[in-house]
Order: C-alpha cells, then structure tokens, then sequence
C-alpha cells in the first residue's frame, strides 16, 4: 500500500517509528515532515496529508500530533478526506469498516509506538464494510445525497 505521514512537532519521534515499522511491513511511504522537533503548526502537515490522499498519491494517511485532535481536524477539512481519530485498535478497524476512513489520526502524548502500531495494523488490515455503510460515507462528502 501507499502510505503518507505526517506529524507536527509533537509527534515527531513516534512519526519516525511508525514510518520506519510500515517499511518493514512491506509498504511504500511517503514522510510529509517534519524532519525535527521545531516548533510547526500542525494544520500545515494535515493539509499537506489530506492533499496526497485527495490526489491519489496514497491510499492511506497516517495523521500525528500532541492529542491527534487538531491535525485530524485539519485533514477532514478536505472532502476527500475520512480521517478517525482512534486510541485503540477496535476503533481503528471500525473507522474502517463502518466509514471507510482513509486516514488514521493518533496522538503522541496519549498513545504509545505499541499501541500505534497495533490500531495501525487493525487499521490497514479492514476492509471497507460497504452495504448499509455506503449511502452514510457518501453524504460525509456530497451532503446532498
């Protein structure tokens, strides 16, 4: 799978070790930034994130900062966009079974590499339910359906 991340300054260390864990497992990944600890303002990484996932680049995108709040906030600015916050795995795999979410937001000062690792992998190992769920995901991006 094609994979983006990106982090703000926060999350900057469990950034590289989720990158780092998702190349062993076999995936292709882009790291949008950033490079070190300087302070940066996370809705610049969240667009970022959320354009590559709105174009296609990746399938998936991996969202961090301090809490996980903002920067999924600023992903889901874009309508292409279905980015869950999750601290657990159980919520990983239903942001994507009953909503498709394309994207996975975490927070660095609240979950650990173990437990990223592990909504991650129950993230990317769900398959999009459909059904039921379908008509529901479509009106998060055409509100007029």
């Amino acid at each position: 799978m094609r994979i983006a991340i990106a982090s703000d300054h926060a999350a900057v260390a469990l950034k590289a070790e989720l990158r780092d864990w998702l190349i062993e497992q076999g995936h292709e990944v882009a790291d949008l930034g950033p490079e070190t600890d300087a302070r940066v303002d996370y809705p610049d990484y969240g667009y970022s994130l959320a354009s590559v996932i709105a174009d296609g680049t990746a399938q998936f995108g991996v969202a961090l900062c301090g809490s996980g709040i903002g920067i999924s906030m600023a992903v889901n600015r874009n309508a292409a966009c279905r980015c869950a916050l999750v601290s657990e795995p159980l919520s990983a795999a239903l942001a994507r079974e009953h909503n498709d979410a394309n994207c996975i937001a975490m927070g660095a000062r609240l979950t650990g590499p173990d437990m990223a690792k592990a909504c991650l992998d129950a993230f990317l190992s769900t398959e999009f339910g459909g059904g039921r769920h379908a008509g529901r995901v479509e009106k998060l991006s055409n509100p007029s359906c």
